[in-house]
Formats: C-alpha cells, structure tokens, sequence
C-alpha cells in the first residue's frame, strides 16, 4: 500500500512488517496502527517522515520519490 505526501509515496509492505511499533512511538501524527487508514502522511513535514522510515527494522515502510 502507498500513501502520497508532496513528492513522496510512503510505501508499506505489511507481509514484511514485524509489528516493532517503532513507528508509531517515533511519528504518532503520522503512523496509527489502531486507525484506518493508519498512515496519516500530513500529519507531519515530509522530512520528519522520511527521518522516521529509514527507522523502520524490517524494511516494511519505504520511500519512493515521485
């Protein structure tokens, strides 16, 4: 699933997720798990976000430019 903000796609592979939470305890305006949908891509600048993605331990969440 892709989730759009500005130039970016916030992109997540849920058969890759491990469920860390790391997410949503880092971005809360952003990553709801208990919400859908749970990606809220403007609740936060677009390079907080990307800053938050690349903490992601599984590789679930990605960053495609557009």
């Amino acid at each position: 699933k892709t989730y759009s903000k500005d130039d970016i796609e916030i992109v997540w592979q849920s058969d890759k997720c491990i469920h860390s939470g790391i997410c949503a305890r880092g971005l809360k305006e952003v990553f709801q798990p208990r919400v859908r949908p749970w990606i809220k891509p403007d609740g936060a600048s677009k390079d907080d976000i990307i800053a938050q993605v690349e903490k992601c331990p599984s590789g679930a969440l990605s960053i495609k430019t557009r």
